[in-house]
């Protein structure tokens, strides 16, 4: 199971940090997380993940936040954050936390990629 909490509502070039705490059987160091976002209207959009450490454990951005956004992991804590700064108005969206358990060779930027998922936090960005 995983639990996201951090979203809220601030002005455009502010800051948040979204948490994402994971809970199971799975050991978390093996899985490859990830932030996706849901605007309005709109599909569910990759933001960022992660791999295990073994695959490189580095992170991997869309274009529309690379550069502000920074994902990590905090494997003793079985948390993964996502770091975002500089926020814009378009960034304001439901951020979701997911998790998967395979590894795939491609960059695993689709929803479909990944098996479990947080309910979600609201981050409203303000113009």
């Amino acid at each position: 199971q995983l639990q996201a909490f951090g979203g809220g509502s601030v002005q455009a070039g502010g800051s948040l940090r979204l948490s994402c705490a994971a809970s199971g059987r799975t050991s978390f160091r093996t899985l490859t997380l990830a932030w996706f976002r849901q605007a309005p209207g709109k599909d569910r959009e990759f933001v960022a993940n992660i791999r295990r450490s073994a695959y490189g454990g580095t992170g991997n951005y869309a274009d529309s936040v690379k550069g502000r956004f920074t994902i990590s992991r905090d494997n003793p804590r079985n948390t993964v954050y996502l770091q975002m700064n500089s926020l814009k108005f378009e960034d304001t969206a439901v951020y979701y936390c997911g998790a998967a358990e395979r590894h795939l060779a491609g960059p695993m930027i689709r929803a479909s990629d990944y098996d479990s998922w947080g309910q979600g936090t609201q981050v409203t960005v303000s113009s």
